[in-house]
């Protein structure tokens, strides 16, 4: 049976959160990605709100941003563990990446087909049609 002397104690609910928030700002820092969406997530909000978009447009709209930005940071998260594991070009390390980054890629074309989807409805509803 394994000694768990070594674990880390557990952690209040409050430091769980300030842990989260760090890596919210250790995401956020320094990584364009994330600014890019988060500046297209700024189009969107204000757009909808122009628009008057009802509560389950606006629902599927913040979920789709938010899938967006949390599949940003997973990948952020394993681009920072691969640097931490080795300075080094290695394949598996590189393949790994770009399918983190092929699953933001993912996430981004479905939330953009849901964005279109949505907005399209709401022009119509809008212009009358």
């Amino acid at each position: 049976m394994s000694d768990p002397s070594h674990l880390r104690p557990e952690r209040t609910w409050n430091e769980k959160f300030l842990d989260a928030f760090h890596g919210l700002k250790c995401g956020v820092r320094g990584q364009s990605s994330f600014f890019a969406h988060f500046f297209i997530a700024a189009v969107v909000v204000v757009a909808a709100a122009m628009l008057q978009m009802n509560h389950t447009e606006w629902c599927l709209l913040v979920l789709c941003i938010f899938a967006v930005l949390a599949a940003e940071m997973f990948n952020s998260g394993m681009e920072s563990m691969a640097r931490a594991i080795t300075d080094e070009t290695d394949p598996h390390v590189g393949e790994a990446l770009d399918i983190g980054s092929a699953a933001v890629l993912l996430v981004s074309i479905g939330a953009a087909i849901v964005g279109l989807i949505v907005f399209l409805h709401r022009l119509g509803i809008t212009l009358g049609q």
